[in-house]
Formats: C-alpha cells, sequence, structure tokens
C-alpha cells in the first residue's frame, strides 16, 4: 500500500514487493538462508508433485479432475514438441515439460495474496534461459559436430552478404538466453508492479472505486499473461531445439 507524508502526499513502493527477504529473522541473505523465494519455489514443486504424481496414481481408465488436469497437459505439451521439432524431439518432452509446469505454477502461484513471484526475478528465469542455450548448443554439438555451426552461415544468400548475416545471426544465437529470461522476468514483474501501485490508489476514499476496478481488470490480464508467458518460453524452448536437431533446415 502507500505510504502518506506529512505534506498529505503518497508514497507508493510498488518493487518492495520483489525484495528478497529471510524467511525466519531479519538477517543478511546467504547462500544456504531460507527465503521468501526459496518458500515460494518449493511450495510450487509440492503443487507440481500433487497434480502429477498424487493425482495421478490411480491410473484410472475414466479419469479424475486432478488426473484429467494432469493428461491435459501432458498432451497440449507433447504435442507441442512434436509439432515443432517433429517425432526425434519427443525424447526431450520430459525436460520441456518440466520448464513448462515449474513456470507454470510459479506464475500462478504468485497472483495469491501475500505470495512470491520467483519468476519476477532475473536471478531465476536466467537460470532457466541460459540452461536452455547451453543444453541446446551442447546438444547440437554432440548430435552434428562441428557442421552444428553450419545453421549460421547461410548457403543460399549471395556471397558477398554470406560474412555479414553470419556475424548477425552468431550475435542473435547469443542474445537467445538474456530475451529468454528477460521477457519472462519483465512481463510478470510489470504485472504485479502495477497491480500494487493501483492499490495503493485506493487508500484514497475519491477515486478507490476507479482503483479497484482497475486492480480487478489489470489481475484478470495478469491470468493470461502468466499462462502466456509459460506458452511462449516453452515454445522458444522448443524451436531452439529444433536448431539443435536439424541445423541445416
Amino acid at each position: 500500500m502507500a505510504e502518506e507524508k506529512a505534506d498529505g502526499s503518497l508514497v507508493f513502493h510498488p518493487l518492495d514487493q520483489f525484495i528478497v527477504k529471510p524467511l525466519f529473522g531479519d538477517g543478511a541473505v546467504g547462500v544456504f538462508t531460507i527465503t521468501n523465494a526459496t518458500l515460494w519455489l518449493a511450495i510450487a514443486v509440492l503443487a507440481i508433485v500433487a497434480l502429477f504424481v498424487m493425482g495421478t496414481k490411480k491410473r484410472d481408465i475414466v479419469p479424475g479432475r486432478s488426473q484429467s488436469v494432469a493428461e491435459l497437459f501432458y498432451s497440449f505439451i507433447y504435442k507441442m514438441v512434436e509439432d515443432v521439432c517433429g517425432k526425434e524431439g519427443a525424447k526431450y518432452f520430459p525436460y520441456i515439460m518440466t520448464l513448462f509446469v515449474f513456470i507454470l505454477f510459479s506464475n500462478y502461484l504468485a497472483l495469491l495474496p501475500m505470495s512470491f513471484s520467483p519468476t519476477s526475478h532475473i536471478a531465476v528465469t536466467a537460470i532457466l534461459g541460459f540452461g536452455v542455450f547451453i543444453v541446446v548448443t551442447v546438444l547440437g554439438f554432440v548430435l552434428h559436430g562441428a557442421t552444428f555451426l553450419g545453421m549460421f552461415w547461410m548457403k543460399d544468400a549471395p556471397a558477398i552478404l554470406r560474412p555479414i548475416i553470419a556475424v548477425i545471426e552468431v550475435i542473435s544465437y547469443f542474445v537467445r538466453p538474456v530475451s529468454h529470461s528477460i521477457r519472462l522476468a519483465g512481463n510478470i514483474m510489470a504485472g504485479h508492479a502495477v497491480i500494487k501501485v493501483f492499490a495503493g490508489f485506493a487508500a484514497i476514499a475519491a477515486i478507490a472505486p476507479v482503483s479497484i476496478g482497475a486492480i480487478m481488470a489489470i489481475y484478470g490480464l495478469e491470468i493470461l499473461v502468466c499462462g502466456i508467458q509459460a506458452y511462449v518460453f516453452t515454445i522458444l524452448t522448443c524451436v531452439y531445439l529444433k536448431d539443435a536437431l536439424h541445423p541445416h533446415h
């Protein structure tokens, strides 16, 4: 919420919600400190386990609600991997599925009151983005060796333009993990910050109804954004994986 100064003006702190704090005590955050980020990362993992392990343990022929949701996620991501990467990409489905459900659950759990958003932090999304970059690059060289570098050399382009295009392709390739991670963190952070700003205006009685209406509208938009960002991150991962599997396509 907003704080009121002595002169009657309001001071907003919309970014305070992203501060990583120790879960116990008020000391400094160290390498092994259990923080609010740790808590909500663990909650996301437990929620995933509850749905995909506990919710499907019966393997019912006529699935219940939790098993139906789990199977829906499974078939949706599996079809995405096959459509983008081809049959060869199916073996990497577990990795891509893990990325999708982790980001999805983290995004949506962050919409709960008094929660924390791990995916609003570049430290979390950078690990995910650079992890994809490293996996895809290593896989490309393992499968194709030095010929993997052929994806940067456009044989169909005019000879005089090929070196220039190659430089551009190399730069764009190494920018991938940066854009991959910043896109996710930026979109999640922006939505939460805007909601917090409008929540601060709710302290002013004259505009409180407008502020509450704006919060509801933005919250509804955030429900869409959380799902879309998980989808975008996942499908881009599939596209990058396709480049590693078929570098000359």
